[in-house]
């Protein structure tokens, strides 16, 4: 009988090394908003990308960027100002309609190209991983790039006028701008991440753009709302809340209301600071809830386009 052990082989004991996988990263875990301070590389390739196909074999190029405008102001200078007489009840009113006018064109330009970026960029989603909320983050910069030179001819058109910059000026000119700014990334990530799994979110963006202009007190003055809902006065603070009205009135001080006479210029509307707090708790709200519905979405982006 053998003896306990014989004819089998020795066990040996293998010692197991833990391996520390704290400084790896799990592909496609995405931390949300705190990644695109770590992606900035790739943010600045697709702001290139953005700039360069916008125009990209076209006569004029960059030419449009001012002639769009440009002709759209005209058209509202004429039927607005001319033919339904507003110029007479707006002191210099070419540079009260200018000056609001450039930013519903921003909210417009920006909000639509947030809300395609998704889709636009099916290619890099479906085959490598980058935090997806640096397509309608890139989106938002190109559009305000290409918002640039409508700025720079409203500040001329200005200046021609006899407007002279102040930290006043500047101060509410630069306030509009983050405000504008931060409500469309808000509302682009929500539409964005919307539009990858119903593509009937395009045609409610596209409403939204149209209704736009005239939402705000651009071819009109805020007085006028406030006469005709002086019956309804909660109209009017759900009115003057909008985040792009309040920036509209913003530019409208920063420009036109430092160039009128006092009696000639109708100011602030009442309580005007709560309507600003409130549209900036609109703004991050919006922020809060695109980010969360942009992270529920993202996780079928691949599947959906």
């Amino acid at each position: 009988m053998a003896s306990p052990g014989v004819g089998y082989p020795k066990l040996h004991w293998i010692s197991v090394t833990t391996i520390d996988t704290s400084a790896f990263d799990v592909p496609g875990r995405s931390r949300g908003l705190l990644d695109l301070f770590r992606y900035r590389y790739l943010l600045r390739l697709l702001i290139g990308k953005s700039t360069s196909l916008r125009y990209r074999n076209s006569v004029l190029g960059w030419f449009w960027s001012y002639v769009r405008p440009t002709v759209q102001f005209l058209v509202y200078y004429l039927v607005v100002g001319q033919i339904l007489g507003i110029h007479r009840q707006v002191e210099a009113f070419p540079l009260y309609l200018f000056s609001g006018i450039v930013v519903v064109n921003l909210f417009n330009e920006a909000f639509g190209a947030a809300t395609r970026s998704i889709v636009d960029n099916k290619a890099l989603v479906r085959k490598i991983y980058l935090p997806r909320e640096l397509f309608p983050l890139a989106a938002i910069i190109g559009s305000f790039i290409h918002f640039v030179p409508q700025l720079i001819v409203l500040v001329l058109v200005s200046l021609l006028f006899g407007w002279i910059p102040s930290l006043s000026s500047l101060g509410l000119l630069l306030a509009g701008l983050v405000l504008v700014v931060l409500f469309i990334f808000g509302i682009g990530l929500f539409c964005s991440a919307v539009n990858v799994r119903y593509r009937d979110a395009q045609n409610f963006v596209e409403i939204i753009r149209l209704i736009a202009t005239w939402a705000s007190p651009i071819l009109y003055t805020w007085v006028m709302v406030a006469d005709v809902t002086e019956n309804f006065p909660w109209i009017f603070h759900l009115y003057m809340s909008n985040p792009i009205t309040v920036a509209v009135e913003m530019f409208h001080q920063a420009f036109w209301g430092h160039m009128v006479a006092p009696a000639d210029n109708h100011g602030w509307p009442p309580h005007f600071g709560w309507y600003v707090l409130v549209a900036w708790v609109l703004t991050l709200v919006t922020l809060v809830v695109g980010q969360l519905v942009f992270r529920q979405f993202e996780r079928t982006f691949a599947q959906d386009l």
